[in-house]
């Protein structure tokens, strides 16, 4: 092989700087030309402009909630229907057809809707009348259970058995579009930040090698339903959030037991629209065989907020103090607590 070193024939009494700054320059254009092995690729911001350009603007799957190529995050407490809102969104990208109230801009596509929360029994009795007159879901539409009689191969672990499985089977149905329900079992102890990370590295390693649109489903802990709903509410937040593209939540009114509110917790390619001023309200209704959520309108979170008591602004003003004590800023206890810094402000004048 050719040496391309321009250095290496020279003795080390004859190399000058400027020998040195046209060798320096040549390994750069080099490494920029292909990439190199280097973890990092580095271009010019105009560069990074202009491939983006070529490619193409994402599009809307479930109103500005979730983008496709993106994780989406949808967290709820239990019982507040996020099955329920994950297979009629899984029904409407299957279907291409938009849900009321939530524009969907790609066409009809295969969706693999991870199933680990109902038997399909209980499936069929949630999508027919008394276990007649069932729905008939869209072909593109697939869902998928744990086939409980298959264990891993010996000295495989389960995580690395289980996403083998998950990736091999949306390559033989070419799903670009996956929805799993829930989390928690894709994982054990999910809560645990330490157990989060990994788990998120995967799919989002899934995500990118397939370029797939994912909504991954979670539980809350028990939470107080005095305060606006945050980031803080999942469970595992700090590395679920830090890992997805783009999360939103189920709230309950306490104003009204039978309507649910949507809030966007994070976005990325949209503003935030539904945030805490703009909530989007609906209501869980089954006309026929097909349950689902019906847009009714918007309103504030506050509004649906439940009235804390003077036990609950007791047990605020405590958790306050201490945060304080820990030397956090009103901003830190704000986002800990789910309540604005300038609300803190005034608690600790109180105090």
């Amino acid at each position: 092989m050719t040496n391309q070193n321009p250095l290496s024939n020279q003795g080390l009494h004859n190399i000058t700087p400027d020998d040195i700054t046209a060798h320096l320059s040549s390994l750069l254009s080099t490494a920029n030309q292909t990439g190199g092995d280097s973890l990092f690729i580095v271009k010019t911001a105009n560069h990074w402009m202009e491939q983006a350009k070529n490619r193409p603007i994402q599009q809307m799957l479930f109103a500005e909630f979730w983008f496709d190529s993106e994780i989406c995050i949808l967290f709820a407490d239990t019982n507040l229907g996020k099955s329920i809102l994950a297979v009629q969104i899984g029904q409407s990208i299957a279907s291409g057809k938009a849900i009321p109230g939530f524009p969907m801009q790609p066409g009809a596509q295969p969706v693999l809707y991870f199933d680990f929360e109902l038997t399909d029994k209980q499936f069929e009795v949630r999508y027919s009348v008394n276990k007649c007159a069932h729905f008939e879901f869209d072909e593109n539409f697939l869902r998928v259970e744990f086939n409980h009689d298959v264990i891993p191969p010996d000295g495989q672990p389960y995580e690395d058995y289980l996403t083998d499985c998950l990736e091999r089977t949306l390559v033989e149905k070419q799903a670009k579009v996956l929805i799993i329900d829930n989390l928690t079992y894709l994982k054990n102890e999910t809560e645990k930040a330490k157990d989060a990370l990994p788990l998120m590295k995967r799919l989002k390693a899934l995500k990118n090698k397939y370029d797939l649109s994912m909504l991954v489903l979670a539980h809350t802990p028990k939470r107080d339903l005095s305060k606006p709903i945050s980031r803080n509410d999942l469970s595992g937040s700090k590395m679920l959030i830090n890992f997805c593209d783009s999360a939103f939540a189920i709230g309950e009114s306490c104003k009204d037991k039978n309507l649910r509110y949507l809030k966007q917790i994070k976005q990325r390619n949209t503003e935030q629209m539904y945030g805490a001023d703009n909530i989007l309200l609906c209501q869980i209704a089954k006309p026929k065989n097909f349950v689902r959520f019906e847009m009714t309108g918007f309103g504030t979170e506050r509004e649906h907020l439940k009235e804390p008591t003077e036990k609950d602004n007791s047990e605020t003003l405590q958790k306050i103090a201490k945060l304080n004590a820990d030397g956090l800023t009103t901003r830190e206890i704000g986002r800990e607590l789910g309540i604005s810094h300038t609300t803190v402000g005034k608690l600790l004048k109180k105090l």
